[in-house]
């Protein structure tokens, strides 16, 4: 555990003057490249012309008349986000300086920002073995600044109950009542169970997964022997990691796992960016930011083609 914690005013000062500029230059006005779509009043129907996003598309209108109409929308000025935040033991992991605690806090307090210097609200729940922290959503500087404090004022916790984010998402959709941005930021070491609650939240909100990991959690290097400590439950075992069974066994667990994580997001219909510790947090941001643009273009362009060819 560290003697002293990370201040959240050095922390943000520090943001501000490397990565938050490059990212706030990209993002704005385009935070909706990071979702599918989200903020928008109907505001009339008109007939699909070619260059539309097919996701505008009323298919009601559309089979009553035999003819394509598309939604016209008006953005919301101001924008509502929520970092559903997992702090639980296992966060606390890190084989090199960086852990995946400290990548949650710096992304956190990046959009954060980012959101905030443009008049948008943020809030915050926070998990560690439960719900313990609700912080409701507003905006400026300041309100960034006492999130952070609530993340790096936590003690780091040897042993705590299993991590059960079910519980944790069941509990975001009885707090966040109006429809808001839902970044849930986690390594989703937790109990079976939680894909459904998600994609619950994913009716009414749109979330976007992130996901803080250390390489040494997929792949075990040769070290020697090395202490293991389970990081939900505290238990310790020495491993012969030169044994090239263990790391076989090691990575097939690891594999396994990351099956199961990835298919639950794809059952709940949530897109993920996934964030190592080890590399840079705004190049990963950037880099699935494009990949969602092409992404989007490439299914408008199928479904405009095929939506073209319906309506000849």
């Amino acid at each position: 555990m560290s003697e002293s914690r990370p201040d959240p005013e050095a922390i943000l000062r520090r943001l501000e003057w490397t990565v938050l500029r490059r990212l706030d230059g990209y993002l704005q006005g385009n935070y909706r490249t990071l979702f599918r779509g989200f903020g928008l009043d109907l505001a009339d129907l008109r007939e699909y012309q070619t260059h539309d996003d097919v996701r505008h598309i009323d298919w009601n209108v559309t089979a009553r008349l035999q003819i394509p109409y598309v939604r016209q929308y008006n953005e919301d000025r101001e924008i509502t986000a929520w970092f559903l935040l997992d702090m639980s033991p296992s966060m606390d992991f890190g084989s090199g300086e960086v852990t995946k605690r400290s990548v949650l806090t710096e992304f956190t307090a990046m959009i954060a920002r980012v959101l905030t210097r443009h008049g948008n609200r943020v809030g915050a729940l926070i998990y560690g073995g439960g719900v313990d922290t609700v912080i409701p959503p507003s905006t400026g500087r300041r309100h960034v600044l006492h999130i952070l404090d609530a993340l790096t004022s936590r003690p780091e916790v040897a042993k705590a109950p299993p991590t059960d984010l079910s519980e944790f998402l069941r509990a975001a959709l009885q707090i966040i009542h109006s429809r808001s941005f839902v970044f849930l930021i986690s390594d989703f070491v937790s109990a079976p169970g939680w894909a459904s609650p998600l994609s619950m939240l994913g009716q009414r909100h749109e979330i976007l997964a992130v996901r803080p990991f250390d390489p040494m959690e997929v792949e075990l290097p040769p070290l020697g022997l090395f202490l293991m400590q389970d990081s939900e439950s505290g238990e310790q075992i020495f491993v012969d990691t030169t044994d090239r069974g263990f790391r076989k066994r090691f990575a097939h667990a690891a594999e396994q796992r990351e099956f199961e994580v990835r298919e639950g997001l794809s059952r709940a219909g949530v897109d993920a960016i996934e964030l190592s510790t080890q590399d840079d947090i705004v190049d990963s941001v950037l880099r699935f930011t494009d990949m969602r643009k092409r992404r989007i273009r490439g299914s408008s362009a199928s479904r405009a083609a095929a939506v073209a060819g319906a309506a000849k």
